[in-house]
C-alpha cells in the first residue's frame, strides 16, 4: 500500500463505469467432473451472496450480513457471446491477496505520530492483522473452488505488502501465517505492549481506558483485556495450496517510503526510544513530504531528531531489523516456511544469486505467470520498474509468446509514477506504469495485469488485456479476490473475479477476544476507522465480474 497516501487520502474512486449488461453468473454446486464447466444456481462463501454490512445510526456502527454484490459482464474487449457458459473449460483458478500489512505496532520506525497530521494515518485496528490475516487463509481453505466455473483452486499469489514495517519479524510471522503454525505477534518485552494504544494519549484508541480518546469520541468501545489478547498467540493451519509471494513497498522500504539512507531508520527499529507524538504542525508537515516524495526521509529524520527528547523508552529488540533483498528471498527459501510449497514462493536460487525479485512461473498448460518487483528501492511509496526489469520482461514473454500470460506486481499502471534512481544502479533508468503498459500491449499473449497497492477495488481495460488491481486486508472491506481463466472456445478468454471476505462471522461480540472474535473485530474497526475514506470497494464494474476478451 502506499504508506501515506492512504493512510488513506489515494485514489478513492475509480471513475470507471461498467458497460455490458449486469449478468448473474450461474454457478455450481458441486465439482466439476471435467474441464468443461456445468453451471447451477447454488453460491457459495463469497461476496456475491453477502457482504458485511452496518446497521443502525451514530459514529460507531455495527455489522451483520448485508446483501451480496451481483456479478457485472463487462464487454469493453470482447463481445459476449450466446452459449459460452455451455462452451467453455477452464484453463485457471487461484486467490490474489494483497496488502495483507501484517504489522508489529510495537516498532520505534512506525510513524503513528503522523495522526496528528492526518486522521487516517493510524488505524485503531492495526494489532489485529495476524489474526484477521489467518481467517482469511482459512476462509480460502473452507471455499476449495473457484465460485464461477467450480474449478479447484490452483495456487494463491500474494501482490505485495505482505508485511509493513520491512523487518525480519514480520516476515517471520507472515511466512507462518501461510506455511501453518503457531507464532506469537510481540516483540520488545515479552510481558507486555509498549505501543500507542496504551500510552495515555487521546490521539490513538486506548481501548483499555476510560479516557476520552479521538475514536472513543466517535463511539469506539473500551476493550478491557484488549491488548493482551492482540499479542497473544495466534495459530494458522496454513494455506491447503501452494503459494506465491510477489514484493511490495512495505516489504522493502522503511514505512513503506523511505530507502536505507544510512543507519537511523535500522538503528531506530532495533533500538529503544519510539516517538510517540508530534505537534500537529510537525506532523503535518511530514506527511506532506510523504505524500510528494521524500525517498531518503529527510524530512521524517529532521522531525524525529527534533523531537527526540520527547521520545520514550521502550524494550529494543533485534527481531525488528530490516531484510535486504538477499534476505527476504533467503527468508522464503527457508525449508521451515515451505509449507504446500513450493519451495520458495516463486523465488528461486537464481534469484538468491542476484538479488532479483523477478520470476516466472508456470500456471498450467498454455498458460504464464510473472512477477514484477515493482518498488524502487531508491525511495517513495509509488513504483516503477528498472531498463534491466524491462528487458527481462520483454524476454520472457517472447519465450512465451504461445502461452496466456497473467502479469502479477504490487503497484497498479496509475501508482507508477516514481523514477528515483535505485542505488545501486544509479545510472539505470526506470520506467512508469505507462511504459510497462505499452510493453504488456505489445504482446498479444497478456490477459490481466493483476495488482493492488492503493487498496482499491478497480478494474480497467487496457487495449486487448484488464488491469485488475484488488483492495486491501487492512483497510474496510478487508478482500481477496478469486481470479477463474476460462476458454469460451468462440475467440474469446473470460476472466471471472469474485471477491472474498476473511471467515470471520460479520457479527462482533465485544466480549469474544478468542481468534474468531478478535478477526470479527478486526473488520468491524477496519469500517469505523476515522479518516477512511470511501469507495474503497469500487463500483459494480470493479468487484464480481465476468472479463471478456479475445483469445489472440
Amino acid at each position: 500500500m502506499d504508506p501515506a497516501l492512504s493512510r488513506r487520502a489515494f485514489l478513492l474512486a475509480s471513475g470507471m463505469t461498467a458497460s455490458g449488461v449486469a449478468l448473474e453468473i450461474a454457478l455450481s454446486s458441486t465439482p466439476a467432473a471435467s474441464s468443461t464447466v456445468t453451471p447451477s444456481t447454488a453460491t457459495p462463501m463469497t461476496t456475491v451472496r453477502t457482504v458485511a454490512g452496518s446497521h443502525g445510526t451514530g459514529g460507531f456502527r455495527r455489522l451483520s450480513d448485508g446483501p451480496g454484490w451481483r456479478r457485472v459482464t463487462r464487454t469493453e474487449l470482447a463481445e459476449a457471446k450466446k452459449g459460452r457458459a455451455e462452451r467453455r473449460t477452464v484453463l485457471a483458478c487461484f486467490v490474489q491477496f494483497t496488502d495483507l500489512h501484517i504489522t508489529d505496532v510495537q516498532n520505534p520506525q512506525r510513524y503513528e505520530f503522523l495522526r496528528a497530521g492526518d486522521l487516517g494515518s493510524w488505524r485503531p485496528q492495526e494489532a489485529l492483522t495476524a489474526v484477521g490475516a489467518v481467517s482469511l487463509i482459512e476462509q480460502v481453505n473452507a471455499l476449495r473452488y473457484g465460485p464461477a466455473t467450480r474449478a479447484p483452486i490452483g495456487f494463491v499469489m500474494t501482490t505485495g505488502d505482505n508485511t509493513d514495517n520491512n523487518s525480519r519479524i514480520e516476515v517471520e510471522w507472515f511466512l507462518t501465517a501461510m506455511t501453518g503454525g503457531r507464532f506469537t505477534p510481540n516483540t520488545g518485552d515479552p510481558g507486555a505492549y509498549e505501543g500507542v494504544q496504551d500510552a495515555g494519549l487521546g490521539l490513538y484508541w486506548q481501548p483499555e481506558s476510560g479516557m476520552r480518546d479521538v475514536d472513543k469520541r466517535v463511539g469506539f468501545p473500551r476493550l478491557d483485556g484488549f491488548l493482551e489478547a492482540a499479542i497473544r498467540e495466534v495459530s494458522s493451519p496454513g494455506l491447503a495450496v501452494p503459494w506465491y509471494s510477489t514484493i511490495g513497498n512495505h516489504d522493502q522500504l522503511f514505512g513503506g517510503a523511505y530507502s536505507a539512507a544510512g543507519s537511523f531508520f535500522a538503528d531506530l527499529a532495533t533500538g529503544s526510544h519510539k516517538l510517540f507524538a508530534l505537534p500537529a504542525s510537525e506532523a503535518g508537515a511530514v506527511y506532506r513530504a510523504l505524500r510528494q516524495g521524500d525517498p531518503t526521509g529527510a524530512r521524517f529524520r529532521a522531525a524525529w531528531k527534533r523531537y527526540r527528547s520527547k521520545a520514550r523508552t521502550v524494550t529494543a529488540d533485534e527481531r525488528r531489523a530490516p531484510l535486504s533483498p538477499h534476505a527476504y528471498i533467503a527468508a522464503h527459501l527457508d525449508p521451515a516456511y515451505t509449507g504446500s510449497g513450493p519451495v520458495g514462493h516463486g523465488y528461486t536460487r537464481d534469484n538468491l544469486d542476484s538479488g532479483r525479485l523477478d520470476y516466472s512461473f508456470r500456471i498450467a498448460d498454455g498458460v504464464v505467470g510473472i512477477s514484477l518487483d515493482t518498488t524502487d528501492r531508491g525511495g517513495d511509496y509509488r513504483g516503477s520498474v528498472g531498463a534491466r526489469q524491462l528487458a527481462w520482461l520483454e524476454r520472457t514473454l517472447k519465450t512465451h509468446a504461445d502461452d496466456i500470460a497473467l502479469i502479477f506486481s504490487h503497484h497498479p499502471s496509475w501508482a507508477m509514477t516514481n523514477l528515483t534512481p535505485n542505488p545501486a544502479r544509479p545510472r539505470e533508468k526506470r520506467h512508469g506504469g505507462q511504459e510497462l503498459l505499452a510493453v504488456l500491449r505489445k504482446h498479444g499473449n497478456v490477459a490481466a495485469w493483476i495488482n493492488g497497492h492503493s487498496h482499491l477495488n478497480k478494474i480497467v481495460p487496457h487495449g486487448g488485456l484488464w488491469e485488475i488491481s484488488t483492495a486491501s486486508h487492512v483497510d474496510y472491506p478487508q478482500l481477496a479476490r478469486v481470479v477463474e481463466l476460462a476458454d469460451n472456445h468462440d475467440g474469446t478468454l473470460s476472466l471471472f473475479t469474485t471477491l472474498v471476505e476473511s471467515a470471520a462471522p460479520h457479527r462482533t461480540d465485544f466480549t469474544d477476544l478468542s481468534q474468531s472474535g478478535l478477526a470479527a473485530l478486526y473488520r468491524e474497526l477496519s469500517f469505523n476507522s476515522p479518516g477512511i475514506r470511501s469507495g474503497l470497494a469500487g463500483l459494480p464494474g470493479d468487484r464480481n465480474t465476468e472479463l471478456l476478451l479475445k483469445r489472440r
